[in-house]
């Protein structure tokens, strides 16, 4: 792959970058820090990619190592003061689907991120399985999961 044909690459998934980056981080401002260094290392690492068809799934792995990176490196420890600042004020379209979003950020970061590249982001399940390096069974069952807790969650919200 040539870095134009990567640079378009990035251009072609800013959202999903941006959204698969809000599922392990929460402030806008380390999901930036987080893409920026994705970009600086995948175009770094452009000589590494052995099969141009896996391009986005390699992207997205380096942006999940780089989260994950910016989490180990982050406190712990929230103020309480700073807590609230973690919450997204609502936009238009959270207003109408706001239990299910709430819902969805409510579960564990291992079944909120399948869920996020499965539903909103459309990557089947092979790719999932390997952006998490783990097994397509793993992810299928991750998934189940996950709906079971929001078919829970959105029936106790409802009642």
């Amino acid at each position: 792959m040539t870095k134009e044909q990567l640079g378009s690459l990035i251009l072609d998934s800013e959202r999903q970058l941006y959204s698969t980056a809000k599922t392990i981080l929460f402030s806008d401002h380390d999901c930036a820090d987080a893409i920026q260094e994705t970009i600086v290392k995948a175009f770094s690492n452009v000589g590494t990619l052995k099969n141009d068809n896996y391009a986005r799934t390699w992207l997205i792995r380096i942006l999940i190592n780089e989260c994950y990176s910016l989490v180990r490196k982050s406190s712990k420890f929230i103020p309480l003061e700073n807590l609230a600042d973690r919450q997204e004020p609502e936009s238009e379209k959270t207003k109408n689907y706001s239990e299910l979003y709430t819902a969805v950020n409510s579960l564990k970061e291992e079944l909120r991120l399948p869920v996020i590249l499965y539903y909103i982001e459309d990557f089947s399940v092979k790719e999932i399985a390997q952006i998490l390096e783990i097994s397509e069974g793993a992810v299928q069952k991750r998934l189940a999961r996950a709906r079971g807790k929001l078919r829970q969650e959105l029936q106790e919200v409802s009642i």
